[in-house]
């Protein structure tokens, strides 16, 4: 696909003029696709009422109409997770994953001082699986915990998902509490005993010292993108296609646009997407755990700065064209954890990038499984189990390909080396934290 040619025509007050442009997407339309497609797609007839009504939309508005819109967004009325869903995730794939975050979440605690009572907060929790296998950790170290008051928090827009979270936390002999019009929308007691809670918003969930969660969370945040060209930087927008009725097409704005202003000075690639919503997130994380202590850990796919078009949707996990039948498929964008870094600002420090099969070993991955290995009878649970650990740490697969990275307070590493505000080395043999280091118990 490429981008539209010089163009300029009135609609509703409307004028478009667009930069012609030689960049073909990697994961983009390109051109071929029925545009009987998109009039079985409802959402298609949302964005072009608001194209025509407004004019060309960027892609951070496209993602955040297609994935979140309270009427019809894919997020709110979609299981999208599993095998017969849209995509599936690593604690979906095995137990083992959701066991050594839970690890991760003891060992930071018992390193930085086993405080009183501490939150759980996960950003995202999909179906509620991988908050269940962290809470089933708690559990089995209850002698370790006995004396620490914890309670759980969830961040989750989607009315449908927070339901899946609840069948697969809550006593079901404990009734719900349920308030659309709070802040607060859902309140439980987990199978354990354990209070939790459903937000809307990170900024609702109370301050407090806290172990916040994002797996796989970053990568569905609306991105804007950005193309090099004669003119300097010139966002990519989306608008229908003067020649075909029903389809959408890529087009390059005429001038400069707000979001330019997240773009590195001295950028290097000729094509660039920002997020501004997750360095929201970052600052309000970095923030929190600066003034009250914790940590937060990020697990996900993406690079350090380097890449450029990583914009595509997955349908029935397979790649699906991203301007086809909006609203029918997941949206998603590599996370730049340099980015995450710079949005930290100093305030907390970062540790990571690491490859997710480092961080797994180093967590002690190859143990846990020989323990299920050896507990298990039917041949199908350790056929089960050798291909997940294979999933999770297979290079060709999820092994190199998903990154760990991690907040904590400054006070919190003891290697005097590293100053504030300065970055982590990714693989430090000296870092006090476990799964960026070996484990080590105190």
């Amino acid at each position: 696909m490429v981008a539209a040619s010089l163009v300029a025509r009135p609609l509703r007050r409307v004028v478009r003029a667009f930069f012609p442009s030689t960049w073909k997407g990697k994961y983009f339309s390109s051109g071929n696709e029925p545009a009987e497609n998109n009039r079985r797609s409802p959402m298609f007839r949302h964005l072009m009422y608001k194209i025509k009504s407004t004019g060309p939309i960027t892609v951070a508005e496209y993602m955040k109409e297609v994935l979140t819109n309270p009427d019809k967004g894919y997020y709110v009325h979609h299981d999208m997770l599993g095998e017969k869903g849209d995509f599936i995730t690593s604690p979906e794939i095995s137990q083992i994953f959701g066991e050594l975050v839970g690890i991760w979440f003891i060992s930071e605690w018992m390193s930085s001082g086993k405080s009183s009572a501490f939150q759980l907060v996960e950003l995202g929790p999909g179906r509620g699986t991988l908050t269940g296998d962290i809470l089933r950790v708690f559990s089995q170290l209850g002698s370790v915990l006995k004396n620490c008051d914890i309670s759980v928090h969830l961040v989750e827009v989607s009315q449908k998902l927070s339901e899946f979270q609840a069948l697969t936390l809550t006593d079901e002999k404990i009734p719900l509490e349920r308030n659309a019009e709070s802040f607060v929308y859902m309140k439980g007691v987990t199978k354990s005993g354990i209070p939790v809670s459903w937000y809307r918003d990170l900024k609702d969930v109370p301050k407090g010292y806290s172990f916040y969660l994002a797996n796989e969370f970053f990568d569905a945040l609306p991105i804007h993108k950005f193309q090099k060209t004669p003119h300097g930087w010139r966002e990519v927008f989306i608008d229908l296609d003067p020649q075909i009725s029903d389809k959408l097409r890529f087009v390059l704005a005429p001038g400069s646009t707000p979001a330019e202003a997240f773009i590195q000075s001295g950028e290097t690639r000729d094509h660039v997407e920002v997020c501004p919503e997750a360095g929201v997130i970052i600052q309000e994380l970095s923030q929190r755990i600066a003034l009250t202590g914790g940590a937060a850990l990020i697990a996900d796919y993406g690079h350090d700065g380097t890449k450029t078009d990583t914009f595509r949707a997955f349908c029935g996990h397979k790649l699906h064209d991203v301007l086809t039948a909006p609203g029918t498929a997941d949206l998603t964008a590599d996370v730049d954890f340099s980015y995450l870094c710079r949005m930290a600002q100093g305030k907390a420090a970062a540790l990571g990038p690491i490859q997710q099969q480092t961080f797994l070993k180093n967590m002690g991955i190859d143990v846990r499984l020989k323990v299920l290995l050896d507990k298990a009878e039917e041949p199908s649970v350790r056929q089960q189990l050798l291909h997940g650990y294979d999933m999770l740490m297979n290079p060709k697969k999820m092994g190199e390909r998903f990154k760990f990275f991690a907040l904590l307070p400054h006070q919190r590493l003891q290697d005097r080396g590293h100053q504030m505000g300065t970055r982590q080395s990714k693989s430090s043999a000296s870092s006090p934290v476990a799964g960026f280091g070996e484990l080590t118990w105190r």
